[in-house]
């Protein structure tokens, strides 16, 4: 991306911008976040401000607009962890639907990118389900995406290696190190744990798996740029 590539956020534009932009390609961004807990060392809103820096990029890069981030999300904590708040299922799916139905309709978006960080299974449920006219929809759960040898320890995302370097990289202002917890799965637990499903974080883990301690600003570089790069695909015209 070049010093004069911005963003095009739709919040920032004027309905004659919006609609001079979605004249030359139809398509929109949409990042959908959550506020939840990552551990004791990353902030409520880490997947949300994962998602919507990669949305901001893809913007500039590929001049498309991109929607304003839907900060929260389906998750299901039993433990108290103070801050976070989730949707249930319908809930976001009826949020989505109604917000895509306005785009396309009003707008006349032919082509949708929703951007997600987050695994549970009753999230990505309610945003590849929404109902369309004729729209299409495309969900990319960025934790999903394989990233082979560039982690030195696969594991569930949640507070663990992945997202701790994403956020070193993208906010490291954001992210208290000296509070980072490893907690190894045995693999009892990994058959018992889902990724995305807080209620099902084993005993003694501090919100978080996986290993953080692993983490680095330079590795958040590579793995950053790598999602950037797969993700963008997405939008590439044929």
């Amino acid at each position: 991306m070049t010093q004069d590539q911005r963003p095009w956020r739709l919040k920032e534009m004027t309905p004659v911008a919006v609609g001079e932009s979605l004249r030359v390609r139809p398509t929109l961004i949409v990042p959908v976040g959550t506020t939840e807990q990552h551990g004791p060392h990353l902030p409520l809103g880490c997947d949300s401000i994962i998602v919507e820096r990669l949305a901001d990029d893809l913007s500039a890069v590929y001049a498309v607009p991109r929607a304003p981030t839907v900060e929260y999300g389906v998750h299901a904590a039993t433990r108290p962890f103070p801050g976070g708040a989730a949707l249930r299922r319908r809930t976001l799916h009826r949020v989505m639907n109604e917000l895509i139905e306005s785009w396309e309709d009003g707008a006349g978006v032919k082509e949708f990118l929703i951007l997600t960080a987050q695994s549970s299974e009753a999230h990505l449920e309610a945003l590849s389900t929404i109902r369309t006219d004729e729209a299409t929809v495309q969900v990319v759960d960025i934790f999903s995406l394989d990233f082979g040898s560039l982690l030195e320890r696969p594991a569930p995302v949640q507070g663990g290696e992945l997202d701790t370097s994403l956020m070193l990289y993208l906010a490291p202002d954001l992210v208290r190190m000296d509070l980072a917890k490893d907690f190894e799965l045995t693999p009892g637990m990994l058959s018992r744990y889902r990724p995305g499903h807080s209620r099902h974080l084993p005993p003694g883990s501090p919100g978080s798996v996986g290993y953080p301690s692993l983490a680095s600003p330079q590795k958040g570089e590579v793995l950053y740029r790598f999602i950037l790069e797969r993700v963008g695909r997405c939008l590439i015209r044929s």
